[in-house]
């Protein structure tokens, strides 16, 4: 395993020299690590690059991570990971991505990873993206992420993207059976040119099923970002839709969340804020003996955590 792949998965995953738990280490499109517990296999995906990780019923308080780096430029790495989560199980999956170049070669990512969670399962999900190094070369991730939740499931997706990443396009879609619950909270930097477009599509079918959804970005220098939430509740259900977005400089967000109630007793609700910092709160800090711009990363880094 190359040394920037170590520096990466200590940026991305909860790896401090070696994984708790199953694990599979993608280095550049490859394999550079794996190892399956007694009750989470990890095998190769037939007839597309990727794996199947099933989770056995009843498996509670174990890890599995699965981290993808890209160390160079000229790689344009391609992912399909399919989880088979078993009824009454209880985990955590890291997952999570890391490009660096040097060159002026792109690189990119792009995982799709589809969920299918059992009855009464529950999942916690952290994904965190990072792009390093000094090349010139466009530095991409494009995630898809897929959820199927059976009745009374729970997943918990944590997902973030703080700097270097040039260009990403984030799809989520999911369908929701009754008393299943979905909650994401997304939080996005960008900066300089870059430029992020995130998609979220989410039914929900049965009786009690709901969703908390949550985006926290910022926006700065000439960057852009797109928001776009779709929440359909096809029965008695709740929903929920936030978008708060910081700009500064000439960044811009444009936000577009929607709601489609296809059941008398489908609530839902949306809520989106686009603004600067306030004044009054560069203000405070700076009577503190900070600099604006310490002041500016102080409050951003506190909107973002």
């Amino acid at each position: 395993m190359e040394k920037q792949t170590e520096k990466l998965l200590r940026e991305i995953s909860e790896w401090d020299g070696e994984f708790k738990g199953a694990y599979n280490i993608r280095e550049n499109g490859q394999c550079a690590g794996r190892v399956s517990s007694k009750n989470i296999k990890i095998t190769n995906k037939e007839g597309k690059p990727g794996l199947e990780i099933h989770i056995a019923p009843g498996t509670v308080g174990e890890t599995v991570s699965i981290p993808a780096c890209v160390t160079h430029g000229g790689v344009d790495d391609l992912v399909y990971n399919d989880f088979y989560v078993g009824e009454n199980a209880d985990v955590t999956i890291v997952a999570g991505c890391g490009i660096h170049t040097e060159t002026g070669e792109p690189a990119r990512h792009n995982g799709i990873h589809r969920f299918i969670l059992g009855k009464n399962s529950k999942v916690k999900y952290l994904e965190k993206h990072i792009g390093t190094g000094h090349g010139t070369g466009l530095k991409s991730i494009d995630p898809v992420t897929e959820a199927e939740l059976g009745e009374n499931s729970v997943l918990e997706m944590d997902t973030a993207q703080i700097g270097g990443v040039d260009k990403t396009i984030r799809n989520t879609k999911a369908r929701l059976e009754a008393g299943a619950k979905l909650l994401i909270r997304e939080r996005i930097l960008t900066e300089k040119e870059q430029t992020a477009n995130t998609e979220f599509e989410v039914e929900l079918n049965g009786k009690d099923s709901g969703v908390d959804l949550i985006s926290r970005s910022v926006a700065r220098d000439n960057s852009r970002q797109g928001y776009h939430s779709v929440i359909i509740g096809n029965a008695p259900c709740t929903g929920h839709s936030e978008c708060d977005a910081i700009i500064s400089e000439n960044g811009k967000v444009d936000a577009a969340p929607e709601l489609h109630a296809h059941d008398n007793d489908a609530a839902l609700i949306h809520e989106a804020a686009i603004g600067k910092i306030a004044g009054e709160q560069i203000l405070k800090l700076r009577t503190l003996g900070m600099t604006e711009q310490e002041a500016e990363a102080t409050i951003i880094d506190g909107f973002l955590s």
